[in-house]
């Protein structure tokens, strides 16, 4: 097994450290986040930091980079308060990908890499038409990190959109009948394939599978 020291990392050349310690945290979850100008140019960002925050209220979360170079996401939702997290899946993770691009503000990532924008009545923000999950979320705050410049950015989700099929009957989304991708690292796309469901754990008592 190979051992890298805090030193041996920072000392990596930083391409490497990058991929290193990017992935090293092991499976992240693949989302397009879409906003939209008070201009009208619609954006859209790959992203692989949603978590989950809360059921009541619903609220997920996201880590946005330093804010030190144009982040035209941040910019939007802050302006009109409401962005869109829309799930990857694995028929247009290249398009998903190409989304990390720099384009100008005035560009539409949508446009520029073949996805199709789609709006629901009352909510000022795009979503992904291809995406058969997809989340319509309220800006409610976000939170500076001192130690890197990043920002926790807290939405609560207004708007929750699934194809048919997908939902189990007690809630569960079952990612794999979505065909959602997940990510390695920054760059690497995986398929996902659910295993088991178990039943609530309790001290002292065997896992037991969930039936479905």
């Amino acid at each position: 097994m190979t051992h890298f020291s805090k030193q041996d990392i920072i000392n990596l050349p930083s391409l490497e450290r990058m991929h290193l310690v990017n992935s090293c945290g092991g499976l992240k979850s693949g989302n397009l986040i879409g906003s939209i100008s008070k201009s009208g140019v619609t954006n859209l960002g790959v992203f692989n930091s949603v978590i989950h925050l809360g059921s009541n209220p619903p609220m997920l979360s996201f880590m946005l980079r330093p804010t030190t170079v144009e982040r035209h996401t941040y910019d939007n939702f802050k302006e009109n308060k409401h962005f869109t997290v829309n799930h990857i899946h694995e028929s247009f993770v290249d398009k998903a990908h190409q989304t990390s691009a720099k384009y100008d503000e005035d560009v539409s990532e949508f446009k520029e890499v073949g996805l199709t924008e789609e709006f629901i009545k009352g909510f000022e923000a795009p979503f992904v038409k291809e995406s058969r999950i997809k989340i319509g979320c309220k800006y409610i705050n976000s939170y500076f990190i001192e130690e890197n410049g990043c920002r926790l950015i807290i939405g609560e989700i207004q708007h929750i959109l699934v194809e048919d099929g997908i939902q189990d009957k007690d809630g569960f989304l079952d990612l794999t009948k979505a065909n959602s991708a997940g990510i390695i690292g920054l760059d690497g796309y995986v398929k996902t394939e659910l295993i088991e469901r178990y039943t609530y754990a309790r001290p002292n008592q065997e896992p037991k599978l969930l039936k479905g």
